[in-house]
């Protein structure tokens, strides 16, 4: 006699603004998020890669007096410090080349609302003593510009660092760190959420049965086993990204083991060769760094200890796309 297929529970996951969860873990960070939104404090969320920051900030968005003004989202690693600042802060025409007309940042787009930007521990050091202003005066200067703009703004912030060993390693100003962590908010990851590798393995099961032509309708033993001993470095983010692997190469309506990527059956990632010299090692480092951080160059540089600079160049090295 086979072992049992696991089929959908009678349970489903609670939505809270896009939040998806059954952990009572998460239940508690719920009602947190609501006692929180009532107020105007500056709120720094501190979660993993792929736990949903962005969900939190938008939720404390839609649960706060603001709710009605704009929500802007910025995430700091992804800009030079040049284009960062005039995202965050616009600049008049003729700031620099090509600036042929003035243009609004996202702290005069946010006006009478709420401003959230992610990794703000990649922020240059220049750049943070604007953004203290804002905090301090409500007040910021457009790139290139003299007279000072007021701003009435709710500003959210996400990291994956701990802000203190930044500010010990003078990579963060110490007075910024206070300014903007006067609620910290700690996002569970998804190992330490009791139910949810279940509940939102079935959640992103029914998506993908609502657009593919496959429809699973069981889950095998082995593979159901695999879910929940991995370890899920990517959090929510790599779950639905390994339901949708199963997708691309399976059939049927169980989903098998065999259909799990290879690092959920404890094999290493399929390789032509073994790499054997340095140039093929560091080409696996950035690749497998680049598949934890679910893409995100900012994070990937991070993990392996590098700037950002250094991780372009290396990619534009070993030809990653």
């Amino acid at each position: 006699m086979g072992l049992p297929i696991h089929r959908r529970p009678d349970f489903r996951p609670n939505d809270f603004y896009g939040l998806m969860s059954v952990a009572p873990q998460m239940t508690d960070f719920f009602k947190l998020l609501g006692r929180v939104a009532r107020t105007d404090a500056s709120v720094l969320i501190r979660g993993d890669t792929g736990t949903g920051k962005e969900l939190v900030a938008k939720a404390v968005h839609e649960l706060s007096p603001r709710r009605k003004g704009p929500f802007r989202a910025l995430n700091c690693a992804t800009l030079t410090p040049e284009l960062l600042a005039s995202e965050l802060f616009g600049h008049v025409r003729g700031a620099y080349t090509g600036a042929i007309r003035n243009r609004q940042g996202l702290f005069a787009l946010a006006n009478k609302g709420t401003i959230f930007l992610d990794e703000v521990a990649e922020m240059p050091l220049e750049l943070q003593a604007r953004l203290l202003r804002v905090l301090q005066e409500k007040t910021f200067v457009p790139v290139g510009g003299t007279e000072p703009v007021k701003v009435d703004v709710r500003v959210l912030s996400a990291t994956h660092k701990a802000l203190r060993e930044e500010v010990a390693q003078r990579r963060f100003r110490e007075d910024l760190m206070y300014r903007i962590r006067v609620v910290p908010l700690y996002l569970p990851r998804l190992v330490e959420r009791d139910g949810d590798i279940e509940s939102l393995m079935w959640h992103f099961v029914d998506q993908f049965n609502a657009t593919s032509d496959r429809k699973i309708a069981g889950i095998d033993h082995h593979a159901m086993e695999a879910l929940l001993s991995y370890h899920w470095p990517g959090n929510v983010r790599e779950l639905r990204n390994v339901v949708e692997y199963a997708y691309a190469v399976g059939l049927g309506q169980t989903l098998t083991i065999d259909e799990l990527p290879p690092e959920l059956r404890g094999e290493p990632p399929p390789r032509r060769s073994a790499p054997t010299t340095a140039h093929e090692l560091e080409r696996e480092r950035l690749l497998e760094a680049l598949r934890v951080a679910g893409g995100r160059k900012g994070e990937a540089a991070d993990a392996l200890g590098i700037s950002r600079s250094t991780l372009w160049r290396k990619l534009r090295e070993h030809r990653i796309s």
